[in-house]
């Protein structure tokens, strides 16, 4: 009995043994138009027997799914944060995301993850292959002893995200103040120290004056 043209390129991956974009699995498959691929293999994405995402080349690739497929159960979108004095920095936070996205090439949005024991995980940024996941802190200056730990929580969601995917995504944690940042990169702490370790990376990017003053203001109440 034939193949179908999705367990042929199951077969062709297995024996790859590396991601392959459609163009490739179109070529060594000897199948046109190179769409019919396409349609097979997201087929395969929905049905979770491959993963697609953006590879080396920048090409969407597709790679079979290695890890239990019950590691996240759904996921969803997330809507923008309400406005109003409250959401300050959360509006902040959205902007950092639209001016790291731009960096990235990726389009980042909000993203909500259910496991299967019900507990929910949310991350304040994803791009919809899941390549890069990020969490953003608009905080401006030096920060207290317990916002350096909220930090680092921040940086434990993200390895635990990455760690239900069976290619690491990118993980960032994305910061608007250098000096809100220097504990994180450049100082000589244990916590700059295990971010390289676990590759997950700083990015710094810059608001405008009025939005960081913005968020200044909004720090000071907090702090009365």
């Amino acid at each position: 009995m034939a193949l179908t043209i999705a367990e042929r390129i199951i077969e062709e991956l297995v024996r790859a043994r590396a991601p392959l974009d459609d163009d490739e699995l179109a070529r060594r498959l000897g199948v046109q138009p190179r769409q019919t691929i396409n349609r097979a293999c997201r087929r395969l994405e929905q049905d979770r027997r491959l993963r697609r995402y953006t590879g080396a080349s920048g090409k969407i690739v597709n790679e079979i799914r290695t890890e239990p497929v019950d590691a996240i159960v759904a996921q969803e979108v997330l809507p923008e944060p309400a406005t109003g004095d409250s959401a300050t920095q959360r509006r902040a936070e959205g902007v950092m995301l639209a001016l790291l996205g731009e960096r990235l090439g990726q389009a980042l949005q909000p993203r909500r993850f259910l496991l299967p024991d019900g507990a929910r995980v949310e991350v304040d940024g994803a791009d919809e292959v899941l390549s890069v996941l990020v969490e953003a802190w608009a905080h401006q200056g030096p920060p207290k002893p317990a916002q350096k730990n909220k930090v680092l929580a921040d940086a434990m969601r993200l390895l635990f995200v990455a760690s239900t995917h069976p290619t690491r995504p990118r993980m960032v944690l994305c910061l608007s103040d250098e000096e809100a940042a220097r504990h994180f990169t450049t100082s000589r702490s244990w916590a700059a120290s295990a971010l390289r370790a676990f590759d997950v990376q700083v990015e710094v990017v810059e608001l405008a004056p009025e939005m960081r003053s913005e968020i200044l203001a909004a720090q000071r109440r907090q702090y009365r």
